[in-house]
């Protein structure tokens, strides 16, 4: 760690009337923070310390069960079968609110490029810069398209991407798609960006969605 650098403090809180288990993926090469996953109860809150240089994302895992080895699933989100994901990604779709701290600045966005599973925010405190919260706070599996929907006992748990469902270039930005210029907002990333304003809703859609501040701590709230 640079001398005069301090680490940045991550503060994640469960609105939400069911248990949480949040996951933590840290870019390649970066401190794997908590393990990369624990539960958080409602209403509980939990600090985690990320280094300078820190990168990564966090997610929420919904339905979980594990048993005392820290093995079992969860029905959103799950990273490999484990409590503790270790530098695993969420199975998608999982609402992501990912970071890179770097000096003097850290970038931030919330994701719904992989799709939706849980109401999710950012809050910033104490730095400057653009520094603005970040909210997803629309329930998307409320108005998910019948195509999008991940169902469980008949009720809505998750909503995918068109790109997880179809797998087309178009929805993709991929091959022919894979530029700014030729990949645009669809019926599907629009129902989403509608939903959710602030986050990305596709590939390209980054010059509305990210945010850079100085200097601050970051709230994660879900629900």
């Amino acid at each position: 760690m640079l001398v005069g650098v301090s680490a940045t403090i991550f503060t994640l809180q469960n609105k939400c009337k069911n248990d949480i288990w949040p996951g933590i993926q840290p870019g390649a090469g970066k401190d794997n923070l908590r393990n990369g996953g624990f539960r958080l109860r409602p209403n509980e809150v939990v600090t985690v310390n990320a280094p300078y240089g820190w990168s990564g994302r966090f997610w929420g895992r919904v339905g979980c069960s594990f048993d005392q080895t820290g093995k079992g699933s969860c029905l959103t989100g799950d990273c490999g079968g484990v409590l503790e994901c270790s530098g695993a990604g969420g199975a998608p779709p999982a609402s992501l609110a990912e970071f890179t701290v770097n000096s003097p600045h850290v970038f931030y966005d919330i994701s719904l490029v992989d799709g939706f599973n849980v109401p999710i925010s950012i809050s910033p405190s104490g730095g400057t810069g653009t520094c603005k919260s970040l909210s997803c706070a629309s329930d998307l599996n409320q108005n998910c398209p019948s195509s999008l929907q991940v169902l469980y006992k008949k009720r809505v748990m998750a909503c995918k991407s068109a790109c997880m469902v179809f797998n087309t270039p178009e929805y993709c930005c991929t091959g022919a798609y894979a530029q700014p210029s030729m990949c645009k907002p669809t019926n599907y990333s629009n129902l989403f960006k509608e939903a959710c304003p602030d986050a990305y809703s596709y590939a390209f859609d980054d010059s509305t969605s990210i945010v850079t501040c100085t200097g601050a701590n970051y709230l994660i709230t879900f629900c």
